[in-house]
């Protein structure tokens, strides 16, 4: 993935934008398999080792700043390439979700640390079966063991007052061309 990043890169006058929620952590270079500048080749990464590992990083801080990386990118006439990652990061960008920008949000910490709390005392599959009977849809795209993703899904009904897969999706300002990669 890296070199063909690299290649496409240099081809078409692009810089890249890490799609991986780990690479944004400075000091996490062996377990992501953090590209090195040796192998960036003076082609210019964004969105990596931006944060300290103890520091709270979201996908709607991705959205954010990778959106604003691609106007920068496209600004200086260079093509923006997000490569690989974090699938849910993608999403963001490609189907435009619309995420909490709520992060410092006191009602929002309240009802995470109330699911949170109900996790510890009766266990996640609780927490998981109580998504299940009000949002179905959504817990079933929900990956097991994804407890943060659940609380998160309970949080947007908490606060809206809607289901979570009934959320609005705009289509993306961007275009994009995907390309997926097999072994």
């Amino acid at each position: 993935k890296t070199a063909l990043s690299i290649d496409l890169a240099k081809h078409f006058n692009g810089e890249v934008i890490s799609g991986d929620s780990m690479q944004v952590y400075r000091h996490l270079d062996i377990g992501t398999a953090k590209i090195t500048p040796t192998e960036m080749a003076g082609v210019p990464h964004h969105l990596i080792d931006i944060c300290d590992i103890q520091e709270r990083y979201s996908a709607a801080m991705f959205k954010q700043q990778a959106e604003q990386a691609i106007e920068d990118i496209a600004g200086r006439g260079h093509l923006p390439l997000v490569v690989g990652g974090t699938g849910f990061y993608l999403q963001t960008l490609t189907e435009n979700l619309t995420l909490g920008q709520d992060h410092f949000d006191s009602r929002a910490a309240e009802i995470r640390q109330h699911w949170n709390r109900l996790a510890e005392e009766r266990g996640a599959a609780y927490v998981r079966q109580r998504l299940a009977e009000l949002d179905p849809v959504a817990e079933q795209h929900i990956e097991k063991g994804n407890l943060r993703r659940v609380i998160r899904a309970l949080e947007v009904i908490e606060k809206t007052g809607r289901r979570f897969s009934d959320q609005p999706h705009q289509k993306s300002a961007n275009d994009f061309l995907l390309i997926g990669l097999t072994t």
